[in-house]
């Protein structure tokens, strides 16, 4: 009985949440708001009766103490209701009002999503997709924060990645053309993309764990980072969903779906590469050979979509891109101090007067991280790992990657920490203890200020500095964790 209210209550909340995001992209590929809403109850009803019928996690009762009943309830209902209200801003940016936070000009304004369309257009037409006249007005000062262009409401952003992602900008450009209609399509998948990457490490857990994680998953979607996340359509939150079900695949010996995704997250953002090696310290030969036929056919696929000139002009950028020059923020204090990378800790110490912090000591900043992330990776892939251990390290391990960019914002830092909260809390018992622990851990990861909010650099930096320390402190957590599942005593 206990068992049932559970899977109904879980079908349930699954069914909103897939309904919101179906709304959005009706809305996108339909233009009618009616087809919309028609699309999303008919979307939501089918994950509800799916999820009754033939759920994808096999729900735990007695793994579910009475605390985490209700805190996942409660929190469930406010998620919902956050996730909602977000999508009638991206449905409609006029409605400024139900953005993430509405009090703040920069976080309406700004889109990454926007980056990905000016570039994804220009690569029909020009070689150089990084070309700054894209994205920056003329009349820009180099010497102050960005004077980006505009595309409708909202400020365009600098591209900054490998040819190959704009693959996927390009083939969903085919379905809407324009910016606004691209923008709710992409707010649709990459909530949709993300909530079945939660469910299918929740089913890749054992019974306990998993019930454990799908109730805590929430906690993810209320937060303020992965509301940053969706709304200004970073890539950031798909990327880590899409590393995580190939890894996930490549344990169910799925090997081509599984190499598939992490060839084409690993040629777009680069830092999933570390769980390359992970996968070559494991000899998963068949994985990484998935992989690397996958990777020639995006190159080439690139290739053939929009030529070499992108290439070349990648090439030429990349010591930028990978130095940190070619990132603007680096000319806002604001920016220097929500930057969670490690070296972007020169950048921090900088603010605070110390001497020589400059492009030069983050480069070797960077690469001594890089070698302790190197490091680690290899220790963890030599490990033997129980199932419950395996989706906390990749986790982690993704987490060290992403570290390493030279700019890391605040906006999207914390989306892999908060989902490793819960996956760490699933593989203790929900004690009020471990709950109250929980709560005080999101609250840390959720120190969010925008950058248009009126404060001291070094003070800012202070603060982003907790979740900072906070995200090192849950990856080295779920890197010694020794699981022996906890039940609940009686």
């Amino acid at each position: 009985m206990v068992n049932s209210r559970l899977s109904v209550l879980v079908s349930l909340s699954l069914g909103v949440a897939c309904g919101i995001f179906a709304f959005a992209a009706g809305a996108a590929l339909i233009e009618s708001r009616l087809a919309a809403i028609l699309i999303a109850m008919l979307a939501g009803g089918l994950v509800v009766l799916l999820g009754l019928k033939r759920p994808i996690v096999a729900l735990d009762a007695t793994a579910c103490s009475r605390p985490l009943a209700i805190i996942s309830g409660l929190v469930t209902l406010l998620a919902l209701v956050q996730i909602a209200r977000l999508a009638v801003f991206m449905v409609d940016p006029s409605q400024v009002a139900y953005s993430s936070i509405p009090s703040s000009r920069w976080e309406i304004q700004h889109s990454c999503l926007s980056a990905y369309f000016v570039s994804a257009q220009a690569a029909s037409t020009s070689p150089d997709i990084y070309d700054d006249a894209l994205f920056t007005m003329p009349d820009d000062d180099p010497n102050t924060p960005r004077k980006a262009r505009m595309i409708g409401p909202f400020k365009i952003d600098v591209f900054e990645y490998p040819p190959p992602f704009l693959l996927l900008p390009r083939a969903l450009m085919h379905l809407t053309p324009d910016f606004m209609r691209l923008r709710m399509l992409w707010f649709g998948l990459s909530g949709g993309v993300f909530l079945f990457a939660l469910l299918v490490v929740a089913r890749f857990m054992s019974p306990a764990a998993g019930t454990r994680a799908l109730l805590l998953s929430p906690l993810v979607w209320m937060s303020l980072p992965m509301t940053s996340t969706l709304q200004k359509g970073n890539v950031q939150g798909m990327v880590i969903a899409a590393v995580i079900l190939a890894m996930a695949l490549f344990e169910w010996r799925r090997w081509a779906a599984g190499g598939a995704i992490l060839a084409f997250v690993t040629l777009s953002k680069l830092y999933p590469g570390l769980l390359v090696l992970y996968l070559l310290v494991r000899r998963q030969w068949r994985a990484l050979a998935w992989t690397a036929a996958f990777a020639v056919v995006f190159l080439v696929l690139t290739f053939l979509d929009i030529g070499w000139g992108p290439y070349a002009a990648f090439l030429d950028r990349f010591p930028a891109l990978l130095g940190g020059e070619a990132f603007p923020a680096f000319r806002n204090p604001a920016a220097m101090a929500i930057n969670f990378s490690i070296p972007g800790l020169a950048f921090k110490a900088k603010l605070f007067g110390v001497p020589g912090m400059s492009f030069g000591a983050s480069k070797i900043v960077g690469w001594i991280y890089t070698s302790i992330a190197l490091a680690v990776t290899v220790l963890a892939g030599l490990r033997n790992l129980r199932r419950d251990e395996k989706p906390l390290v990749w986790m982690a391990i993704l987490i060290l990657a992403t570290l390493r960019s030279p700019f890391l914002p605040q906006a999207y830092a914390a989306v892999p920490s908060l989902w490793l909260l819960t996956l760490l809390a699933a593989t203790y018992a929900p004690t009020t203890r471990t709950l109250y622990a929980v709560i005080l851990t999101w609250v840390t990861l959720n120190i969010y200020w925008p950058m248009d909010w009126p404060i001291d650099p070094r003070l800012l930096a202070v603060l982003s500095g907790a979740p900072q320390a906070l995200t090192a402190v849950l990856v080295v957590l779920a890197l010694r964790r020794r699981l022996q599942l906890e039940t609940i005593t009686p």
